[in-house]
């Protein structure tokens, strides 16, 4: 190999080397939970979704997390229904995504617990809201741990109950999410 062959070789090679190191890991799970509960005098309604995708890019703090709402299951098949069919709407809004940063400085090299919060858009039913969600952050062995609990008002979002059913769903609907993050491979 020539002596020009080699130093191009060489740039690029640390080119690559800084890009790597300037973009940081990517964290990710395609099987977050994300589950909700409503507890109303009449009757409670809990939802369980196990297929959240979640990236966080270790660099910058950037989180995105998107869900299917089809894949929340309940205890009840018929609640199910109505969740997808006269809440949620999900042949017309089939998902609900998440995008915001994580504003706390994180050391992603040491093991440690962090609180942190994110702030971002959700869009949720079709509308658009900003979101601050507070949170734990644990780092263990090379993986993250992101759980946080939060509260949605449905009005927020649109989602309307028929008044036949309002006292048995809570205006507000407390969410909770667990992720656990890994490495992205390459």
């Amino acid at each position: 190999m020539d002596t020009k062959t080699f130093k191009v070789m060489l740039v690029l090679m640390i080119s690559q080397l800084i890009a790597i190191t300037c973009y940081g890991q990517l964290y990710m799970t395609k099987t977050g939970e994300t589950s909700f509960f409503s507890e109303t005098p009449l009757e409670n309604i809990a939802a369980v979704n196990k297929q959240v995708l979640v990236i966080l890019n270790s660099a910058n703090g950037e989180i995105a997390i998107k869900m299917q709402q089809r894949s929340f299951h309940f205890p009840n098949k018929l609640m199910e229904e109505h969740f997808n069919e006269n809440y949620m709407e999900t042949e017309k809004y089939p998902a609900a995504v998440f995008t915001g940063k994580i504003k706390e400085p994180v050391d992603y090299s040491k093991d440690g617990n962090y609180a942190v919060h994110a702030d971002g858009i959700m869009d949720m039913h079709g509308v658009k809201q900003n979101q601050s969600i507070k949170g734990q952050m644990v780092i263990s062995g090379g993986q993250i741990t992101l759980t946080s609990d939060f509260d949605v008002k449905l009005a927020d979002h649109k989602i309307e109950v028929p008044t036949l059913v309002i006292a048995k769903i809570s205006e507000s609907i407390a969410v909770k999410n667990k992720f656990v993050l890994v490495p992205k491979k390459s």
